[in-house]
């Protein structure tokens, strides 16, 4: 796969340095998700979390069924879900 030239790949968080997420992150991450989908951008700068914290929480909810992820980068949770 080539990637043109000026355009940067995105590189993934580097989740390795960071210490698991806590109740608390969590629960900003869940304030800032509905039904409606959200940008990760958006409930990034609603929690004042980092990206990082922001993506390991989304990841632990994505893997239990708990978020859709949709076009651009959005986020809901799944229906019936708080």
């Amino acid at each position: 796969v080539r990637t043109p030239r000026g355009t940067p790949l995105a590189e993934a968080p580097d989740l390795s340095a960071l210490p698991p997420p806590g109740e608390n992150e969590r629960a900003d991450v869940l304030e800032a998700l509905g039904p409606t989908p959200v940008a990760v951008d958006e409930i990034i700068r609603h929690t004042g979390l980092s990206a990082a914290q922001v993506s390991m929480v989304l990841l632990e909810l994505d893997l239990a069924g708990k978020i859709e992820r949709h076009a651009g980068g959005n986020v809901s949770l799944v229906f019936g879900e708080a």
